[in-house]
């Protein structure tokens, strides 16, 4: 029978259409799935930030979290994918400062009240931007379930872990060297902290008897001792002694000369010292270098405090410094230091600096006053979990960073000096808890816990979570040891780290950079099942991924040339198809016979290279059957034979490679099936996968 198929396949005509054609179905959501299901497949989406607009690396990640999910709905799971975004604390609150700067207004000027109905309104308009995005991206989410890390019930669970945690004795509030942002005027994480190369210089100052080589001549006003290698032969005779050494004198306003004042300063040993800086000795400056406090904790050196939370220089600088910014202050200690012959060199020197990961600011290492968890019991139960596989990586190298994180984990700062976020539930408290607090709760927090929920009982733990690496730290590791904690269960069996997803030259992809891709555009100019195959492509044991538009390109091609194979069988078939084979079915050539046996290879394989998470692998092995045994050799064989033989070998292999590919280009494959004259079919998401 002879079928009019549409010579071209249009990705802006169909997408939409069918996404609408799914959430009609209500097949996304497992309680509605057809069929006697027993077991479950559950992942959790990891919740983007509300503060714009998904990138490439998003992309990426949503594609082989959905591949996964698709199969094991075709596979008879009751399968659940969870939709959700998070409030994203620091790197939201600073999209809407931005936003007020732009107005002549900051959050001060609205108040706290105000300005938390602006982020709602942000929320609002930008949430709904990505969650849009998820649908483009043909995500089977289950919208019905929809999550947001500050609804109602997810503060509740953030009220009670935290008061569960201060019943346990694990919170307490202390003082602390922290990274201190200055713009955003809040403490962050070490986890929040990215290190850019910076050219500055290395100044060479005399203390007494020795020469030290510092970036920060200007903290030189809180150096509190001077540090040494215990395995440095030259400063042995040193270690334990006061030395007296010249500096500068800071109670001279700096109208006036400078003048040399004499102060008395110890010598420690300590294993963090470089032997290989500079000269080998470092000066101690506990209040604005987090190495230099752990120093000063294990040697009980004092603590003074001489830059405020402005990154200005304070009352303990001296008159002659104080009011100043470090940068100010650096040029005037340099100065004075040279007037005074206590500089011996300056050399160009190019290191890392820490800055704010949200906003761009230089970081103040800062004593400060905060709310802190204790890790070591829950760093253990987070091993205990790797201990007992209950959490499994994908590769060693993952796990075993994960363990040395756990290993040397120090106590989180967990308060916020924000206005969005969860409040720290004690009254008299403003400030907010760290966003990945509650980001931490997320796999059973959307659940419904602490309430025992049918969706708590029947989908959590969850099955599979992904991201790349640039979170296990910060949110894996901490939803390991908060589930274990709070429910008695490690949150997820598999972990899969992917790679980091570059520009094709290999720098990172920023918008501020110039450097990001937005996956719409791409979906606009290829299509969502081109972006998708494409990036599964791409996908191998490396680390990173160097971005090319070249690959989204191939896959366009790919769904196009999927959709003249169909056309060409459709529109040379049967009234009616069955995508099984006939058990009467006689084999009549070899080629049909090859042919079969390769399809039987490549059914086995794609189950097994998806399960193992090797995606590039299954999309490499589908794309080498289509292309080349099904369309170059089979069908090229099969024309003009119009034999029973090649028909019902050429209807089975196009049911069976349509299912194949529905996980990685779901619409094109709907779309087809759509057309397939099949008995019983609803969409091809529900058929069984192929075995």
């Amino acid at each position: 029978m002879k079928r009019e198929i549409p010579k071209n396949y249009d990705p802006q005509e169909v997408e939409d259409r069918l996404y609408k054609l799914w959430e009609r179905s209500g097949f996304f959501n497992p309680d509605n799935l057809p069929g006697d299901r027993t077991k479950k497949f559950v992942a959790a989406i990891a919740p983007p930030n509300i503060t714009g607009e998904l990138h490439i690396g998003h992309a990426l990640e949503n594609t082989l979290e959905d591949i996964i999910i698709r199969m094991k709905r075709m596979q008879g799971y009751k399968t659940l994918y969870l939709p959700g975004t998070d409030h994203a604390g620091i790197a939201a609150q600073n999209k809407v400062e931005k936003q007020l700067s732009k107005e002549g207004l900051s959050r001060h000027d609205l108040g706290r009240e105000k300005f938390l109905e602006r982020m709602l309104q942000w929320k609002e308009k930008y949430g709904g931007i990505i969650l849009n995005q998820f649908k483009k991206l043909g995500l089977s989410l289950d919208w019905s379930r929809l999550a947001f890390t500050m609804d109602p019930g997810y503060q509740k669970a953030v009220e009670l872990a935290f008061t569960k945690y201060r019943e346990n004795g694990w919170i307490y509030q202390g003082e602390r060297v922290i990274n201190w942002c200055i713009r955003c005027a809040t403490s962050i994480s070490d986890l929040e902290v990215k290190y850019e190369p910076e050219k500055t210089k290395l100044y060479y100052i005399t203390y007494g008897p020795f020469t030290l080589a510092t970036v920060r001549p200007e903290t030189k006003l809180g150096d509190t001792a001077l540090a040494v290698n215990p395995d440095d032969a030259r400063y042995q005779n040193y270690i334990g002694k006061d030395l007296e050494i010249e500096s500068v004198d800071n109670s001279i306003s700096s109208d006036q000369p400078v003048k040399k004042k004499t102060i008395t300063i110890k010598v420690v040993a300590d294993e963090a010292v470089d032997q290989e800086f500079g000269t080998g000795i470092i000066k101690v400056t506990p209040a604005h270098d987090l190495v230099d406090f752990e120093i000063s904790q294990k040697h009980q050196l004092p603590l003074i405090k001489i830059i405020d939370e402005h990154g200005k220089m304070n009352e303990n600088a001296g008159i002659r410094y104080q009011g100043l910014r470090t940068t100010q202050a650096r040029e005037q200690i340099v100065k004075d230091l040279q007037e005074l012959g206590l500089i011996e060199k300056i050399e160009d020197y190019e290191h890392n600096i820490g800055k704010c990961d949200r906003c761009d600011s230089v970081i103040e290492p800062l004593p400060s006053t905060q709310w802190f968890l204790k890790m070591k019991d829950l760093a253990q139960l987070a091993l205990e979990a790797l201990d007992k596989k209950e959490v499994q990586l994908n590769a060693d190298r993952w796990e075993n960073g994960l363990r040395n994180w756990l290993h040397n984990l120090r106590d989180w700062n967990i308060s916020r000096q924000l206005w969005w976020g969860h409040k720290i539930p004690i009254e008299g408290v403003d400030d907010v808890l760290d966003t990945w607090f509650s980001s931490a709760l997320w796999p059973f927090a959307v659940m419904g816990w602490p309430e025992e929920t049918k969706d708590f009982k029947d989908y959590y733990p969850t099955n599979f979570i992904t991201s790349d690496r640039g979170i296990l730290f910060l949110w894996h590791a901490r939803m390991i040891f908060s589930g274990k904690f709070f429910t008695g269960k490690s949150p997820f069996e598999k972990i899969y780290i992917h790679a980091t997803v570059l520009t094709k030259d290999g720098k990172r992809m920023s918008k501020s950079l110039g450097t990001g891709i937005d996956p719409l555009i791409m979906i606009k100019k290829y299509g969502a099942d081109a972006l998708r195959f494409g990036l599964a492509y791409q996908v191998t044991e490396l680390q990173d991924m160097r971005f090319g538009e070249d690959a989204i390109l191939m896959g366009k091609k790919f769904v196009n040339k999927l959709w003249n194979i169909s056309r060409y069988i459709l529109m040379n078939t049967s009234d009616e198809i069955s995508d099984r084979i006939p058990e009467d079915f006689k084999i009549e050539n070899e080629e049909t016979k090859d042919l079969l046996n390769k399809l039987d290879s490549i059914v086995k394989s794609t189950t097994k290279n998806i399960e193992n998470y090797e995606f590039g692998r299954a999309a490499h092995a589908l794309y080498d059957f289509m292309w080349h045994d099904l369309a170059d050799t089979y069908i090229e064989f099969s024309k003009g034979k119009n034999s029973e033989d090649t028909r019902i070998a050429l209807e089975y292999t196009l049911c069976t490679i349509l299912k194949l590919l529905h996980p990685f280009i779901p619409f094109v494959t709907e779309e087809i099936y759509q057309q397939l004259p099949l008995k019983k079919k609803v969409s091809i998401m529900i058929e069984d996968w192929p075995a």
